[in-house]
């Protein structure tokens, strides 16, 4: 059998672990943590459950293409049915009137408009270009030369739906996010809306996103991101695959040109006649190779990746807050600074009805700040202030958001940071980073998962197609394996 090193055990890692195991490989997967998921991740503290990675997953719904590989994979089955949650963001504004972004276009228009009847034609046209978007999403396709089991089959209405989408695409990448929400008059609306995304990306990104809302998708699988990734390792494992968790994967061995193994942190070397590398590429062709990769879309991603970092805040509060809904977002008149990034609004995850995220009486409370802080935290790390700084930013962050919920500066039990550092230590992430920032006029980058330079290597991973994110990740695993069965002459199943 040939010998596949898979390394990571991430969603990408395990999609691709599960079909090489499915089309004959003799698998081994390689964790340099305790837990699979990778990026996609939550952990406990003290009793409260933090859900850190996955807040909505794109493919959940059964009309998606993608939907068939998160199944054939394992990730959504019986254990975790998905709800599609609605309103999506409720904004609650200066006199405790609450604006709401919903799933239903209908529904939106008409709360939108009645709040800010100043931005009606506006809410109108957005609206619009969202309905277009229903139909908008990523295919699934198979490589050219490799031999499939079941092939896919193409729809030519699946992409004649796309072309309204499609005509708005030029002017929406050509705008960025930022100046596409300024243009609304009413400041709550802009609060609301500025708060989907992170600031940095196109406008197309977040009508995209919103677009998936409203086709139904989007929803969230119960049990969150480790239910979901454990899914997929029993999967793995009922395959006859193997992991290793602690292990972390030091370097690839290459002679003649051919991967040889893997060395592992252990000072071993698995014997390899192909390796899948699902931690960052980014991070992975400068870290795991003797010799430079210089190969064109190699050099282009060194220079080209913008990365999308954030800083995570978990806290348990000791009091029932089912009053508030899901998302919460709170306009600040003085912007939230720290860690050279500025935030506008707190968007507030509450899991208050989710029992299992809290001890009886009490709830979990998130919050995602997203930034470009990885420099400001590396920085720290080197001289020392990292954990000073972590506590100072977590009382100056209870501080502001106590204001809004009064019961997180009276009866918080526990919080917790995690910086791009951390992201970085436990998964090997580029600069820490989850996804790729998709700029205003910018390329979108997807690269070839292969080198020209080294047989046996194939990449997969959310770094490789922008802007990445859960759907690049599973979809990438499934490529890399295709890649690998074309080359050495397996059946895809």
């Amino acid at each position: 059998m040939v010998k596949v090193v898979v390394i990571g055990a991430g969603i990408s890692g395990l999609s691709a672990g599960i079909y090489a195991a499915r089309a004959g490989f003799d698998v081994t997967i390689l964790e340099q943590h305790n837990i699979p998921g990778g990026l996609s991740t939550s952990w406990s503290r003290k009793g409260y459950y933090f859900e850190g990675g996955m807040h909505w997953l794109t493919g959940s719904s059964p009309k998606m293409p993608l939907n068939k590989v998160w199944h054939e994979t394992g990730a959504l089955q019986d254990n975790n049915p998905v709800e599609n949650r609605d309103p999506l963001y409720n904004l609650i504004d200066e006199n405790g009137k609450t604006l709401s972004l919903y799933r239903y276009l209908p529904q939106m228009q008409k709360a939108l408009i009645d709040y800010a009847p100043e931005d009606k034609a506006r809410i109108k046209k957005m609206c619009r270009e969202i309905r277009d978007f229903t139909n908008f999403h990523m295919p699934v396709l198979d490589t050219r030369g490799c031999k499939c089991k079941n092939p896919v089959k193409i729809n030519p209405l699946e992409f004649i739906k796309m072309l309204p989408a499609i005509m708005r695409v030029p002017r929406l990448i050509n705008t960025s996010y930022m100046e596409y929400v300024s243009r609304f008059k009413n400041k709550n609306l802009r609060h609301l809306l500025s708060s989907v995304i992170g600031y940095r990306y196109n406008a197309l990104s977040f009508i995209y996103t919103l677009g998936s809302f409203a086709s139904g998708d989007c929803g969230y699988p119960a049990g969150g991101s480790i239910r979901m990734a454990q899914n997929m390792l029993e999967t793995y494992k009922a395959l006859g695959g193997k992991i290793l968790f602690r292990t972390k994967a030091e370097n690839v061995h290459i002679e003649d040109y051919e991967v040889k193994g893997v060395v592992t942190s252990a000072g071993e070397e698995l014997e390899a006649d192909a390796v899948i590398i699902s931690q960052d590429a980014r991070a992975a062709v400068d870290t795991l190779f003797d010799t430079m990769i210089d190969e064109p879309w190699v050099n282009t991603m060194r220079h080209k990746a913008v990365t999308e970092q954030n800083i995570f805040i978990g806290m348990g509060v000791k009091a029932d807050l089912s009053r508030l809904p899901y998302c919460c977002v709170y306009p600040l008149e003085k912007p939230f600074e720290y860690a050279g990034c500025k935030w506008k609004e707190l968007r507030i995850y509450n899991y208050a009805a989710y029992k299992d995220h809290a001890p009886e009486g009490c709830t979990a409370l998130t919050c995602l700040l997203i930034g470009e802080s990885y420099g400001f935290w590396k920085a720290a790390k080197a001289d020392g202030t990292y954990k000073d700084k972590k506590k100072e930013l977590a009382d100056l962050f209870v501080k502001a958001l106590s204001q809004f919920i009064p019961e997180v500066g009276e009866a918080l039990e526990v919080i917790d940071v995690a910086t791009p550092c951390t992201y970085e230590r436990y998964t090997g992430s580029y600069e820490g980073s989850w996804m790729s920032v998709w700029q205003k006029g910018g390329k979108q980058y997807n690269y070839p998962q292969i080198l020209d330079s080294i047989f046996g290597v194939y990449f997969a991973g959310q770094r490789i197609q922008m802007p990445g994110g859960l759907p690049i990740a599973v979809y990438t695993g499934r490529q890399a394996v295709q890649f690998l069965c074309r080359d050495f002459g397996e059946e895809f199943v």
